[in-house]
């Protein structure tokens, strides 16, 4: 009963445990995100954010990546799309380059 318990108290401490890892890490395109929202917020300042879309990250070399995010911004009761790609080094996560690019419908 004793070795059941113990078993089972070291299970109920590993869920914990892991449960809270989880919890405790961020993905790691959260840094670039912000800046991201920061370049849009700067571009088409007033204009409301109306949807965020994180498209996903693109290996460029060994040491550089880009992550793109998709906004849907509204301006003048018009929607439109603004991509922005912020490409970093990988290694030490230090911001490369940004690009924007309006996609106006």
């Amino acid at each position: 009963m004793r070795k059941f318990l113990a078993g089972l108290f070291i299970m109920l401490c590993f869920l914990v445990y892991v449960n809270l890892q989880g919890e405790a890490q961020k993905p790691d395109y959260e840094k670039f995100g912000r800046i991201a929202i920061t370049v849009v917020q700067a571009d088409f300042p007033g204009a409301p954010i109306k949807d965020y879309e994180y498209l996903g990250r693109k290996k460029i070399d060994a040491a550089k990546v880009e992550d793109g995010f998709r906004f849907k911004v509204q301006e003048n009761n018009q929607n439109f799309f603004v991509i922005v790609r912020v490409s970093h080094d990988a290694t030490n996560n230090k911001v490369l380059n940004i690009t924007v690019e309006n996609q106006k419908q």
